[in-house]
């Protein structure tokens, strides 16, 4: 995105790969709810989440050593104009399909169109910036834009790539568990049971085994996923040896739950993998299409009355430190005070909409880690009251005597955000507040969020070093009112696309980082969402025999997550 590439054209491959890992044996991750879909790529249905990653392949490929930069995959060359305004792939000769058949530039254009169109909604922001997509000749294709956005270069060439003869008569956006997807990556689906678990199979002739970019990767001859309940019966699973790795987000459980007989004889190992990517966002959201949380003081309010420090305390042990901004833990975030020099200069054209703190500095709360958090919540009363909300009988209600009340969404299979929401619940009942909780599978869960159904839910937003055009998703405009898109809170500022805009269209990495502070502080002084914990390592407990690198890249939790780059040895 800035500068250029770290690694010289005839690498060996990436930094963080053991191109000498041995092929062979299985990873089996356990994984909460359920699925009723193997098609990632629409917004019908609940689909497992690793397919989207592990099932499909694109133009470029990511390095997750670097904040965003991109190498050939099926594309042998990448060219573009001076000033990034169109981009021009040609396919490598040899890249093919799981079938064996030749991946065409027909396959690439119907893919771009039909996920453009009918696909889910992340794909549809890129595609409306496309002025013209073109066959150049036997393997080459250039799409011109229609828009000053450097980042879009890069972007077009991340889309997942499919068969078109497959779909030929085929509703793609109604397509569910009754289609495979063929794809050129190196795993296809071998096995499903819908709800139960999904198989992929490492393809022996896979096209792109000697590739440079796929040197040490792709080890695994298995990766499966096995679904269960929630994240209790999955622990369970892994501690009797039916899943062989799984992710811990708590850390007091880390500490004090992780010493079953598998760990103690050392069959299971304990690994805890860094980054130095942001903290993105992770709390519960609140959804300003309610009338509820319109105002910023009910959901100061509601950020008030949620008692973090003694949260923190009785579920974690203290152990693990609160997110105090979008972009926080990186020098992208928001820096303490006053906004100075560039990022002033940004916001202050848009100083009368912007919330309060935005410009002048704000901060999240801070309680004294008791349970009664007397002062947050006389403050919360007090906001609510500023937003015309007083205690009448013992309960917070408006002018006509209508109680202040709502509604949280979360998935059944989470337990820990039931736990964290049961001691709010406590909270707002001393501010005179009755809020419910609604508790549904996971293919409710995303159906309510993708048409924002919901007044409060558990949210999680992660960023990287290089946010770009899917920040239009997650916050932009026309996503506050596009069913099923990211943007939950419903936020729609023009300051906040002004920032995107900035961020995207900045030739400088001064620029670019000044126009990332200022949007991370309009979000956080929007005050949307109320933070919870930072997840600034991955905890992952695995299976003796799976090993993964020694070398790190700096989006390390990519490793905690995805298998493509561990490995089997007995």
């Amino acid at each position: 995105m800035y500068g250029t590439p770290a690694l010289p054209p005839d690498f060996v491959s990436l930094p963080y790969a053991n191109p000498d890992a041995p092929k062979g044996g299985r990873i089996v991750t356990g994984e909460s709810g359920s699925f009723d879909s193997l098609n990632p790529h629409i917004l019908k249905g609940n689909v497992p989440w690793a397919l989207r990653f592990l099932a499909y392949e694109s133009l470029m490929g990511r390095s997750w050593d670097e904040p965003f930069t991109l190498y050939g995959l099926l594309a042998e060359s990448i060219e573009v104009g001076p000033d990034r305004e169109w981009a021009e792939f040609t396919l490598r000769e040899g890249a093919r399909f799981s079938d064996g058949t030749p991946v065409t530039v027909e396959d690439v254009m119907w893919s771009y169109e039909t996920l453009g169109t009918v696909g889910h909604p992340r794909y549809r922001g890129t595609w409306d910036k496309i002025a013209a997509m073109e066959k150049t000749g036997p393997r080459g294709i250039r799409f011109t834009f229609n828009e000053a956005n450097r980042e879009l270069a890069l972007i077009i060439g991340m889309r997942p790539i499919l068969k078109k003869a497959q779909w030929e008569g085929l509703d793609f956006a109604d397509s569910g568990l009754d289609v495979i997807p063929i794809s050129t990556a190196p795993y296809v689906i071998d096995a499903y049971e819908a709800g139960r678990y999904v198989s992929l199979k490492r393809n022996p002739d896979y096209w792109g085994n000697d590739l440079p970019f796929r040197r040490g990767t792709n080890n695994f001859d298995e990766i499966r996923m096995e679904f269960y309940g929630d994240g209790a019966v999955a622990f369970e699973a892994f501690k009797a040896g039916e899943v062989s790795t799984f992710r811990e987000f708590n850390a007091e459980k880390w500490e004090t739950q992780y010493n079953f007989p598998a760990v103690e004889r050392g069959d299971v190992v304990k690994s805890v993998i860094p980054h130095e990517r942001p903290t993105g966002m992770t709390g519960f959201v609140m959804n300003t299409r309610r009338p509820q949380f319109e105002d910023w003081r009910v959901r100061s309010a509601m950020i008030h009355a949620f008692n973090f420090e003694f949260i923190n305390q009785a579920l974690t042990g203290g152990r693990q430190p609160r997110i105090a901004s979008y972009f926080s833990n990186s020098v992208l975030g928001m820096k303490d005070g006053p906004a100075t020099d560039e990022v002033r200069a940004l916001l202050e054209p848009f100083a009368e909409e912007l919330p309060p703190g935005a410009i002048d500095g704000y901060a999240l709360p801070v309680s004294d880690g008791s349970a009664r958090n007397r002062s947050n919540i006389a403050k919360a009363l007090d906001l609510m009251e500023q937003a015309g909300w007083t205690v009448q009988n013992g309960r917070l209600a408006d002018a006509t005597g209508t109680p202040f009340t709502f509604d949280i969404l979360l998935q059944s299979a989470d337990t820990e955000s039931q736990s964290i929401i049961d001691i709010y619940l406590k909270a707002l009942e001393r501010l005179g507040i009755s809020a419910s909780v609604t508790s549904v599978d996971s293919a409710q869960f995303e159906s309510r969020l993708q048409d924002f159904d919901f007044d409060m839910t558990y949210y999680r937003r992660g960023v990287s070093l290089s946010p770009g055009n899917e920040l239009f998703l997650y916050w932009g405009q026309d996503s506050a009112t596009s069913t099923g898109s990211s943007n939950l809170m419903g936020v729609a500022s023009p300051a906040v696309d002004a920032m995107i805009r900035e961020i995207l269209t900045s030739e400088s990495n001064d620029g670019f980082v000044a126009a990332t502070r200022a949007l991370d502080r309009i979000l956080t002084a929007g005050r949307y969402v109320i933070p919870i914990y930072q997840f600034n390592i991955s905890r992952v407990a695995h299976a003796k025999e799976l090993k993964f690198p020694d070398a790190l890249p700096i989006y390390g939790d990519w490793i905690g997550w995805q298998p493509d780059v561990w490995w089997y040895e007995d």
